[in-house]
């Protein structure tokens, strides 16, 4: 079949051609903006007398009713079209005849699927954000339930200090919202009106691209033709802010892994939220964690890519950017399935503050409070930090924690010692002398929280 872009050529590609060089099977999903974008340029071309007013209105109907048609579904999609411009445009010219010829009157393919992705990835961004708010409140009301539930904290995942269960996970509330900033700060960007930049060089009609992108809710406008149509740093920036947010669902997941296993036993997920073994009757395994944690390498998988596929490009538009879409679109597709999977997965779990309470006191964790209290009682550091090993070392030994060792062993290692160190040691006034700001102190927690729910409310 003959190509409406047919001239210098007869527009006869072989099949095998037009299926490789069609896009409509992906970009189809982009009809609602690509039309809409149509209807703003129609109005512009009305407004300018560039066509007359009625052309426009007949335009502008007829898109609606293409729109219209495709959201009820007595219209589908026709896939052996190259795209779905050409779709909507033969469409038109088919219920309209000339005057949806007019329609492609002083913009190219070029800048407008420039606009179509700006305005699908826009409006993709937003649905996210509202995803990653979503997360934010469940992590938060959890924090709160286990505000004062004591854990061992890790470093090099080994057991170091005490803090709460509420505490770390305000330290994911706290990425999330870096997370919602970078979506914030990209949107921004993306909402930039390349319409009117034309093929590349821009067009000799008298256009006013600032009026088209008021139509469409943008604030500004591609400041050059070349880049209007041969950027995609906005893909790449909702991409690299997409792969930041996976990494941060990784690591949590990877927590979330460690905490449910029989190992750490810190918490318990929900059924609806774990799968069992074909197998092994006991299992119960934490498969949407396991899922989001893979799934991350998926979405860097799809920045490299596009990263890779525009390095080397020449200005302006090259058909090797056809491939922006595909990766982008699994990026948004994937994040947002990981982001509310993992909104139920946290807001069905639950803590076993029992156990991660055993773990902080047979990790020893209170050890450095234990030589703080010998410093503050007038001992050197270096004396003190031995004696805190020395009986970190006893209690090993003899299978206890230092709670539970009696008075008369701490005395044999220092005359220093009184029953007051077992205040000084004891995990809850351990957590709670951490009063710096930040910290994990009951107090401190819940102003981390007041300040997320904060940040939300806006």
């Amino acid at each position: 079949m003959a190509k409406m872009w047919a001239g210098v050529t007869d527009g006869n590609t072989a099949q095998i051609a037009d299926d490789f060089n069609s896009s409509i099977r992906f970009d189809s999903r982009m009809y609602k903006q690509d039309i809409t974008g149509s209807m703003a340029h129609a109005a512009m071309l009305g407004a300018q007398g560039i066509i007359t007013e009625a052309e426009a209105a007949q335009l502008i109907d007829g898109l609606q009713g293409i729109l219209d048609d495709l959201d009820s579904g007595a219209l589908e999609v026709d896939m052996t079209c190259e795209d779905i411009h050409m779709f909507v445009e033969q469409v038109l010219t088919g219920r309209l005849g000339d005057v949806g010829k007019k329609l492609h009157t002083a913009r190219s393919r070029n800048d407008q699927v420039a606009l179509d992705l700006r305005l699908y990835l826009s409006e993709e961004n937003r649905t996210i954000a509202g995803y990653v708010r979503d997360l934010i409140a469940a992590v938060t009301d959890k924090a709160e339930q286990y505000k004062d539930t004591i854990m061992p904290g890790y470093t090099h995942l080994q057991r170091a200090q005490p803090i709460t269960f509420g505490h770390h996970l305000m330290a994911y509330a706290m990425m999330l919202l870096r997370d919602l900033d970078r979506l914030a700060d990209c949107d921004r960007r993306t909402r930039v009106s390349p319409i009117g930049c034309c093929a590349l060089a821009g067009t000799t009609y008298a256009t006013d691209r600032r009026f088209e992108a008021r139509q469409l809710g943008m604030d500004e406008i591609m400041r050059n033709s070349l880049d209007g149509v041969s950027d995609r740093d906005f893909c790449l920036e909702l991409m690299g802010a997409l792969s930041i947010l996976m990494m941060h669902l990784s690591r949590f997941s990877e927590e979330i892994i460690l905490w449910s296993s029989w190992e750490f036993k810190f918490v318990q997920l929900s059924d609806a939220y774990t799968t069992g073994s074909s197998i092994m009757p006991q299992k119960k395994n934490p498969d949407m964690a396991e899922l989001v944690r893979g799934k991350t390498g998926r979405v860097y998988g799809d920045l490299m890519a596009l990263l890779t596929t525009l390095k080397g490009l020449p200005l302006a538009y090259n058909k090797d950017m056809q491939e922006d879409k595909e990766a982008v679109f699994d990026a948004v597709d994937t994040v947002k399935m990981c982001l509310q999977v993992f909104t139920g997965m946290i807001e069905t779990l639950t803590a076993i503050p029992e156990n991660m309470k055993a773990a902080a006191q047979k990790g020893f964790i209170n050890a450095t409070d234990l030589a703080d209290w010998l410093v503050k009682n007038g001992l050197p550091f270096r004396s003190a930090y031995k004696i805190a090993g020395q009986l970190v070392a006893r209690c090993m030994a003899e299978n206890t924690v230092l709670e539970d060792l009696p008075l008369a062993v701490y005395q044999e290692y220092s005359d220093l010692f009184t029953e007051d160190v077992y205040a000084a040691i004891d995990l809850t006034a351990c957590v709670e002398k951490r009063i710096s700001e930040g910290g994990t102190s009951l107090a401190s927690v819940e102003s981390q929280i007041a300040y997320v729910k904060e940040k939300l409310s806006v």
